[in-house]
């Protein structure tokens, strides 16, 4: 039995709104990860916790700046 793999139609209409929740939940993992440090006295871990943090603030710029793009292609379409 031979499977063909068709790619899905390009279906950007709810993406905006996929983008939004994605910040959402982003935001509150950065919220947690804060809360979490006042209950460790380890600097290491600490430090983890604040670079990965930091590598979820980089990804809501980039998800934000998305979120303009699939806006924008929203209006235009």
């Amino acid at each position: 039995m031979t499977q063909h793999n068709t790619p899905k139609p390009d279906d950007r209409s709810d993406n905006v709104e996929k983008l939004q929740e994605m910040v959402h939940n982003t935001i509150e993992n950065i919220e947690r990860a804060e809360e979490s440090m006042a209950f460790t006295d380890s600097e290491e871990l600490k430090q983890k916790i604040q670079d990965k943090n930091h590598r979820r603030e980089e990804s809501i710029e980039a998800m934000r700046s998305e979120i303009k793009d699939e806006a924008q292609y929203r209006e235009n379409k």
